[in-house]
């Protein structure tokens, strides 16, 4: 499932032009055979971390707020 925000990657972008293979836009739905379903997707603070960056610091921070708020309003 694609789940980029425009704004939050052109940010980020424009702070580090190589951060794009480090953007959080791929997000995992599963349902398992009991009937659960998996949400899975990379934590922006983790992965952006590794550029030494610290602009990103805060667009990281943002982006992994929502992404939480996403996932905590699915049930």
């Amino acid at each position: 499932l694609g789940a980029c925000n425009p704004h939050f990657a052109h940010k980020a972008l424009t702070s580090e032009d190589k951060i794009g293979v480090f953007l959080p836009c791929n997000v995992i739905v599963e349902e398992h055979e009991n009937g659960d379903v998996e949400v899975s997707a990379v934590d922006p603070i983790a992965s952006m971390s590794s550029v030494k960056n610290d602009s990103l610091g805060g667009i990281a921070t943002e982006v992994q707020g929502k992404l939480k708020r996403v996932i905590e309003n699915l049930n």
